[in-house]
């Protein structure tokens, strides 16, 4: 029997700036310029209520040393992106970031496709996550709006869930308005069955100001991680007003 949706938001709806392609615009010349560290300083002093960065297998964007300075200079807390390998697990335990998000990593993709395949890899995720959970991380698991995937989660001992919403962003982008909608109702009836579960429930991906506010709405969602767009949009207007209007549609899609 499925939970049945809270009547109100579960609380102040959080946004998170992931930084990753101030990254790549650096590394694609090379130098130290435009520093990614200045960026997350910018988006925490004009509101941002978190930081994410993905520290890749192959370093494309995100570095080791951006990742040393991010935790020497944030005070807001750091989710650190990472695929579920033995090294990044151990980049993790030597710094234990508020919170590690694993996420599936393909060297040929350019962003990340889909959500984790959990239900298939339990035992070893389980066995993974552990010591991130004992040194105090909070973890979360990027998946699919799939109640499998869902179910999993929970099992292995996930304390949170990001909800993949590329499919949803991807259709709204396309035109393909049935497409969107069937997703976007996907998205609703499982956050709802992930916080049924205890799970907390975050969401991201492809979100711009066109998509965000349905997300936005959904009353069991507590965070949303958006990079790409608005870091795009910083060329164009700033980084600061980039996150203000994210952030006034945000609140105003959850009164």
């Amino acid at each position: 029997m499925s939970a049945l949706p809270p009547s109100a938001p579960l609380g102040r709806l959080r946004l998170g700036v992931n930084i990753d392609h101030v990254a790549t615009v650096r590394n694609a010349r090379g130098g130290e310029a435009p520093d990614p560290i200045r960026a997350a300083e910018l988006a925490q002093a004009s509101g941002a209520d978190g930081i994410t960065a993905h520290l890749r297998e192959d370093r494309r964007h995100i570095s080791d040393r951006d990742i040393d300075r991010l935790m020497d200079v944030l005070s807001v807390p750091l989710n650190f992106e990472m695929a579920a390998t033995d090294e990044m697990q151990a980049i993790a335990l030597r710094h234990k970031p508020h919170a590690v998000c694993i996420v599936p990593e393909k060297r040929e993709e350019r962003t990340t496709e889909g959500g984790l395949e959990i239900a298939q890899d339990e035992n070893r995720l389980a066995h993974f996550i552990a010591p991130l959970r004992e040194a105090g991380c909070r973890v979360s698991i990027f998946i699919a709006a799939d109640q499998r995937q869902i179910d999993a989660a929970h099992r292995i001992g996930a304390a949170v869930i990001e909800l993949h919403t590329g499919a949803y962003c991807d259709a709204h982008a396309e035109g393909r308005i049935a497409d969107r909608d069937a997703e976007l109702e996907r998205l609703r009836a499982m956050s709802t069955y992930a916080h049924g579960l205890g799970l907390e429930v975050h969401a991201g991906h492809g979100l711009t100001y066109d998509t965000v506010q349905p997300v936005a709405a959904f009353p069991e969602v507590m965070e949303l991680n958006i990079g790409h767009f608005l870091i795009g949009e910083a060329i164009f207007r700033g980084l600061e007003p980039a996150i203000a209007e994210m952030r006034r549609l945000m609140d105003d899609a959850r009164p």
